[in-house]
């Protein structure tokens, strides 16, 4: 029978503290644009007790779902519990909750801190391009003869 992306989840029930799950979101927010190294991924395995690296990927997809739809979304504190479907275990859902709450407020002004520099970036590349193209403009031309 073919898992759904829900249907990964339970693999979180392995690890062996609420603080072990804590730290797989925490991880997976710090290394958000870059990916997991080899090291994180080896840790989190060892975590969820995984014999087979290629199971964490699908739990992974599945718990960024999760994360982004709760920074980007802005969903409440009742709706977070809506997005999971029956099929997931109820202490499950609840764990998932309770942490994704926890570290909602903290993702999202990372996420706000992010849009306000980038505009300022894309102001002194502007202006730098602009001084680039001022300095271009040549000031007297030699000729040499050779």
């Amino acid at each position: 029978m073919e898992r759904t992306l829900w249907g990964h989840l339970p693999l979180l029930v392995r690890a062996n503290s609420k603080e072990s799950v804590e730290y797989i979101l925490q991880t997976l927010w710090r290394t958000w644009k870059t990916g997991l190294d080899a090291d994180d991924r080896r840790l989190i395995c060892q975590m969820l007790q995984l014999q087979n690296e290629s199971d964490l990927d699908p739990l992974l997809v599945c718990l960024r779902m999760l994360m982004r739809k709760c920074v980007y979304e802005n969903i409440s504190k009742d709706d977070i519990q809506k997005l999971f479907p029956s099929e997931v275990l109820p202490e499950l859902q609840r764990l998932l909750t309770l942490l994704l709450q926890k570290f909602q407020r903290e993702w999202r002004a990372d996420v706000h801190m992010d849009k306000v520099s980038l505009p300022r970036l894309k102001t002194m590349t502007w202006n730098l391009a602009t001084q680039d193209s001022e300095v271009r403009e040549p000031v007297a031309v030699i000729n040499l003869k050779v």
